[in-house]
């Protein structure tokens, strides 16, 4: 037999080897095909087909029947609401992530040093198990602006007032045709040295007067003397009916706490505070004509605390509703990656003298980097399809004034504006603005795979 025959007979059984290989996976990529099949249909359903369809309709007008071109994508920029969802979607991406990705990583690094570490993780992570309806539900209702309902202007109006104080009777005023009102709310009478006055206030429920009120009879009959002014600030009402305006009844309430000043030629001379029963007295006053004066502080209306709803504060609030749900997420992350590290180049810098500062800003945070970094893109794709919280924490008023991309897709397209077409360019936008950030995330996921 010569060599040549021996290599055939040597190749044949090889080929036929190779060849039922072939037949063989055949079936098993067909088994293959027939188990991805569906998570392929669903996936062409689901996204793919939304996808495409937005894209066509972004090219038709609010109807759906006539082909506008690019007129949606200029109309979108045209659009002073669209403009400003932009710059609030801008203010989310700049500061959202970057705040979230820092207190994440200061919480990562002080949790190590806490002894009960986990339940502070714990307790941390918990906002992440709240929907963000509720979310939302829970700071609308802490941000109200009445302090009896939101908690924050509760404890903004209590260290408010314990600062500075408050007015004593908000709702007083004074009697028409007895006292003189100025137009910055003070109220005024004239007065001689040697004289008493009585200065007669209405608009005070006797259930709002203060506990140390006493009746307002005895003060009105006291003289005052040569160089002094006497008067008495009382309630011009009488329990039960009865009485006479301008004239203090034995059942009338002084007005305690009421500050009075003495004014003359444009200039205060004397002040001083109503006693229980209302009563004041200016003493060392030289003779002639004075103006007795209760002025506008007395009927201040109370703090009501900071609008943080309102045009100027409701992004920033809306931003710290996200920041409380989604700092547990970044504390998680960047504590698993802090855990991961090699505790001996920590060790070594200790050991070279290194304080807490220089490891934490010269070793942790450069080796923690490449977690960091994915924290901080997965956040920056998540904030800008943010929506829940904006629609629900922002009141009807200001919702322009909160608007995100999301939002004005949603209330151009469904929420009034029956703009199909303007909605979808403003899908596609959305969509453009956050495939780099998702193409970014899968490049480092595949790169660290590696």
């Amino acid at each position: 037999m010569t060599t040549t025959t021996v290599v055939k007979q040597q190749a044949a059984p090889r080929a036929t080897g190779a060849a039922h290989g072939r037949r063989g996976r055949r079936p098993a990529r067909l088994v293959a095909l027939l188990f991805v099949f569906p998570a392929l249909l669903l996936l062409g359903a689901l996204v793919v087909y939304p996808v495409l369809f937005s894209v066509g309709r972004s090219f038709f007008d609010a109807s759906g029947t006539r082909f506008v071109g690019g007129d949606n994508y200029a109309e979108m920029f045209r659009d002073p609401a669209t403009l400003k969802a932009v710059r609030n979607t801008t203010i989310w991406v700049v500061v959202a992530p970057a705040l979230l990705t820092g207190l994440g990583l200061i919480l990562a690094v002080l949790v190590e040093k806490v002894r009960w570490a986990t339940a502070f993780k714990l307790l941390l992570f918990m906002p992440m198990a709240v929907s963000f309806l509720a979310a939302g539900i829970i700071f609308r209702l802490a941000y109200d602006e009445d302090p009896d309902k939101g908690v924050l202007n509760a404890a903004v109006v209590s260290v408010h007032d314990a600062f500075t104080g408050t007015s004593s009777y908000p709702t007083a005023r004074g009697r028409e045709g007895l006292l003189t009102e100025d137009r910055d709310g003070s109220y005024r009478m004239t007065a001689s040295a040697g004289h008493s006055v009585t200065l007669p206030m209405v608009g005070v429920l006797p259930k709002d007067l203060p506990r140390n009120t006493s009746p307002a009879a005895p003060a009105a009959g006291r003289k005052a003397a040569s160089g002094e002014v006497r008067g008495v600030v009382y309630l011009d009402f009488t329990p039960g009916g009865g009485g006479r305006q301008g004239k203090v009844d034995p059942k009338e309430s002084g007005l305690p706490g009421m500050k009075v000043e003495a004014v003359r030629d444009g200039g205060t001379v004397a002040s001083t505070t109503t006693a229980a029963d209302g009563s004041f007295t200016f003493s060392g006053l030289h003779a002639g004509p004075y103006t007795v004066k209760l002025p506008e502080s007395n009927f201040a209306p109370p703090y009501q605390g900071v609008s943080w709803l309102g045009p100027t504060l409701v992004t920033p609030a809306i931003i710290g509703a996200y920041l409380w749900i989604w700092t547990g997420f970044a504390m998680v992350l960047i504590g698993a990656g802090l855990s991961a590290l090699p505790r001996d180049a920590l060790e070594a810098a200790r050991m070279d003298g290194a304080n807490e500062w220089q490891i934490f800003r010269r070793i942790t945070v450069p080796l923690l980097a490449p977690v960091l970094t994915v924290v901080f893109v997965t956040l920056v794709i998540n904030v800008m399809k943010v929506f829940d919280l904006v629609y629900i924490i922002a009141p009807g008023p200001v919702q322009e004034d909160a608007t995100v991309l999301a939002t004005q897709m949603w209330l151009v397209s469904f929420g009034g504006g029956n703009n199909q077409g303007l909605g979808s360019a403003l899908g596609v936008l959305l969509l453009l603005l956050v495939i780099p950030a998702m193409v970014f995330n899968v490049r480092r996921f595949r790169n660290s795979q590696r």
